[in-house]
């Protein structure tokens, strides 16, 4: 006779205890909380070439970057996850006084992996589309030159294509500009076997 495995369903408040104290992290949607995997070398150049263009623009602004730690919740029973760069302008404002789950993000970006891919394109995506103040979704592939960048006209998202290392990324909502070759720079790339610098 199978027997079928039961997962325990949490409140987001067990969770954000759980997680607050946890050695590793979490995302928690609709009750059930999955553990995040690590990062590869490319991901994690990806990303933090995202976070020092983005960074060094924002300077004496009323903006503020995160990369990767700062957890950003969608709805009040929905998706808590961590965002790989996370902007906010006009002031931050946060679940409570911990100060480490963000309601109000302006710009949104995700370095995508095999595993991931689908689910930040799609599902993922569609979650965040939830929250009042998102402007701007941009996806990186993390192996070949493509940036989706989606912007949100109205009750629409525009989706525009990067494929090409000499392109420059307009971020119209923080008034910031990303150059496709910067955000590859050092790493190898699988389509061409050329490093993205």
């Amino acid at each position: 006779m199978a027997t079928a495995t039961i997962l325990k369903r949490y409140t987001p408040e067990e969770y954000l205890e759980l997680e607050r104290k946890a050695a590793f992290k979490s995302e928690y949607y609709n009750g059930y909380i999955t553990a995040m995997s690590g990062a590869t070398r490319k991901h994690n150049l990806v990303t933090g070439n995202i976070f020092a263009q983005i960074h060094g623009q924002l300077e004496g602004r009323p903006c503020e970057v995160y990369m990767g730690d700062m957890r950003v919740r969608t709805s009040p029973t929905g998706l808590y996850t961590y965002p790989d760069v996370v902007v906010c302008c006009g002031g931050p404002v946060f679940l409570d006084d911990t100060l480490d789950t963000l309601l109000n993000p302006t710009v949104i970006f995700e370095v995508l992996s095999p595993s991931t891919s689908d689910y930040d394109r799609g599902e993922k995506f569609n979650r965040y589309k939830w929250i009042d103040s998102l402007r701007e979704y941009l996806v990186a592939e993390q192996d070949r030159v493509l940036v989706e960048h989606f912007v949100r006209r109205g009750d629409e998202w525009v989706r525009t294509e990067y494929r090409d290392m000499e392109q420059t990324i307009v971020l119209e909502s923080i008034d910031c500009s990303m150059s496709v070759r910067r955000m590859y720079e050092k790493v190898q790339l699988a389509a061409t076997g050329q490093n993205g610098e």
